[in-house]
């Protein structure tokens, strides 16, 4: 990989883990629970979550958190397409196959434009 690549690729990560850790204490703040961060499918062309969370009242939370420094062209939350739902949607059967009984299950967006953190419950369905 070229050095301009990876530092580009290094940045990203930077600023996914960030926008992450802020998605996180937002949700925990409103009484989520942390399962499990980046929980990722074995394999190429499988899904990463970036965040597993429970809510008080049982249900599991698939959350995709992104962000960008602003709100131009739709915003972070317009950029969880199709293909990125149908994957988000893969992991979370791959990651319910560890349950016996799954609970009950909801996909949800953080969307972070700039300053502003945005909670899309329910954002999809895995149909």
């Amino acid at each position: 990989m070229p050095l301009l690549n990876w530092k580009r690729s290094s940045v990203t990560r930077q600023t996914g883990a960030a926008a992450e850790d802020v998605a996180l204490a937002h949700l925990q703040a409103a009484g989520m629970a942390l399962v499990t961060r980046n929980y990722r499918t074995p394999g190429r062309g499988g899904g990463e979550i970036d965040l597993v969370m429970r809510a008080p009242d049982g249900t599991l939370l698939f959350v995709e958190v992104r962000a960008r420094s602003g709100a131009a062209q739709g915003g972070a939350a317009a950029t969880v397409g199709h293909v990125k739902q149908r994957r988000l949607v893969h992991a979370a059967q791959h990651y319910l196959m560890q349950h016996a009984t799954p609970p009950p299950c909801r996909f949800d967006v953080v969307a972070i434009d700039g300053d502003r953190i945005e909670w899309l419950r329910g954002a999809f369905d895995a149909g």
